[in-house]
């Protein structure tokens, strides 16, 4: 029988006192598929006809291809940094602004890149609130959307 504190556990998340202000680090990529679109909207109950008529996307709407809505955009990004950043160590989403650029796209892929802005301890405990600048970027190098999330997070 193996002893399972011979391994160490890799993919945990960052801890608030080991950042620093100007820190810059981002994500891996991930695609949009039409599946991902049809099966959040579904989901959601977001059936717009932008985002479920082919006819009108194809004759009527000022976007050409198959849009996902902002709001999915959004929870992947936030996907792909709870994997890579937050395991264990994100204890609260508090904040933030969020302002859409361009539209996503079906066979668009997707990541983010972030600044670390502002860091400070809590009152309690060993937490400490931090906030990042992040871009949701495309595979042409375009922001689609920027948001600046204030999280609590643990120390170490």
């Amino acid at each position: 029988m193996r002893n399972e504190e011979e391994f160490e556990t890799v993919g945990l998340g960052f801890f608030w006192n080991e950042l620093e202000v100007g820190y810059k680090f981002k994500t891996v990529g991930r695609t949009v598929t039409e599946a991902d679109i049809t099966n959040f909207v579904n989901c959601t109950g977001m059936t717009e006809v932008l985002f479920t008529n082919v006819d009108f996307i194809e004759k009527r709407s000022p976007i050409k291809g198959r849009p996902a809505p902002a709001a999915l955009t959004y929870s992947f990004a936030e996907g792909l940094l709870v994997q890579a950043t937050m395991q264990e160590t994100g204890f609260a989403f508090l904040n933030m602004e969020l302002d859409v650029k361009a539209p996503v796209l079906a066979g668009d892929t997707i990541h983010v890149e972030c600044e670390v802005v502002e860091i400070r301890p809590t009152s309690k405990g060993n937490r400490g609130l931090v906030r990042t600048n992040n871009r949701i970027v495309n595979q042409r190098d375009e922001t689609v959307i920027s948001y600046n999330p204030l999280r609590m997070m643990k120390g170490r």
